[in-house]
């Protein structure tokens, strides 16, 4: 798994441009929220919103959207609120982390009225900002 250096390294490689701060807090963020979950294969979590950040910067998205890759999990698997991440991040970034974050919430007969709810959700989110489907096609 590449450290945090090597990963804002190659994040910076793809776009010398970005605001590396707001990228390094994402990733910062990202990584603490996540620590001690694995994924499946029994690695570390943040390699996933690792590598969704890095397809988005690949894809030229802007830092905000990279941040949102990082940070898309977050309200949906940790105790870190939307409210919270928009007071860190600001609206802008809390509107794409929304956009892809599922309704865990409701409460449906069916696993496919769940699915349709957060569906419409995202479609809403993405008539707001176009960048909610890039995040969620790089997911």
């Amino acid at each position: 798994m590449e450290t945090r250096q090597e990963f804002l390294d190659s994040i910076k490689e793809i776009n010398p441009n970005y605001d590396m701060d707001l990228i390094a807090k994402a990733f910062d963020v990202a990584s603490k929220m996540h620590a001690g979950q694995l994924r499946k294969s029994g690695e570390p979590y943040i390699i996933h919103p690792m590598a969704v950040a890095k397809i988005l910067a690949e894809l030229g998205m802007d830092e905000a959207t990279v941040a949102a890759g990082l940070l898309h999990d977050v309200v949906e698997d940790t105790d870190y609120s939307k409210e919270q991440l928009a007071e860190d991040f600001g609206e802008e970034i809390a509107l794409l982390v929304d956009g892809v974050t599922k309704l865990s919430s409701i409460v449906a007969d069916s696993k496919e009225i769940r699915q349709a709810e957060s569906m419409r959700k995202m479609f809403l989110a993405m008539s707001k900002d176009i960048r909610v489907l890039i995040i969620k096609l790089g997911i």
